[in-house]
């Protein structure tokens, strides 16, 4: 009961010295497992996207830059790439296998054949970009993959996005914390830089969804301009 009411706290009250406080308790190795399964479980399961993310990955790598760390950095982000990507296929596989039992009410305003058709298509022309931009999206990147499951995103073509953005987004997030994670002012405001990294963090999928509805637009405008009228 200790472990779970140490790592509960830790989650919810995150920061590098509340994840310095259980890696204390619980040793190095047992720590690489526990970071493990929360980045697996926070981006392969639908039900578990209030599990940090991008903070646990700013934090870990502020403790990695602390004076006398333990933390085997190199092997410590190469475990967490796994799990991210572990943890992407596995929740595609999920909505792929459960998609089309989930959508088939025809009367259903959210669950319904219409909404699998539109993620299909969705998903064939912005799948790739989607996929990476979302893992820097919290809640978003947990649903990413499921939806494109859903949609039945060509796996391959899944696969290579999920690998390519799980590089990224572990190596992005562990790298700014161990370059700023230090200093006094982040430090003393930890809570608030994470709500701005989660902030910054949107900011390229609002603008690729901005650029793609004026792209839509402009196509509608042009088709109207050459419908001949009667």
């Amino acid at each position: 009961m200790e472990f779970f009411r140490r790592l509960f706290y830790t989650i919810f009250h995150l920061s590098p010295e509340s994840l310095n406080d259980f890696l204390r308790y619980v040793g190095t190795g047992n720590l690489y497992i526990v970071l493990f399964v929360i980045v697996f479980c926070e981006t392969g399961l639908v039900i578990t996207p209030f599990l940090p993310g991008d903070s646990l990955l700013f934090a870990l790598g502020a403790v990695a830059a602390g004076e006398n760390s333990v933390i085997n950095l190199p092997f410590a982000v190469s475990l967490l790439i796994v799990a991210a990507v572990a943890g992407d296929a596995a929740n595609y596989w999920i909505g792929y296998r459960l998609g089309p039992k989930v959508f088939t009410r025809e009367d259903s305003r959210l669950l319904n054949k219409k909404h699998l058709l539109r993620a299909q298509e969705f998903y064939e022309k912005y799948g790739g970009k989607t996929i990476i931009l979302a893992r820097f999206v919290p809640i978003v990147r947990t649903f990413a993959p499921f939806v494109a499951g859903v949609g039945k995103m060509n796996f391959l073509r899944f696969w290579v996005y999920n690998i390519v953005g799980a590089i990224a987004w572990v190596l992005l997030c562990v790298a700014a914390g161990y370059l700023f994670g230090q200093i006094e002012f982040v430090k003393k405001r930890f809570e608030l830089v994470i709500v701005a990294i989660v902030v910054i963090s949107v900011l390229p999928m609002v603008w690729e969804y901005w650029r793609a509805r004026r792209e839509s637009r402009r196509n509608a405008a042009g088709i109207a301009t050459d419908t001949p009228h009667a």
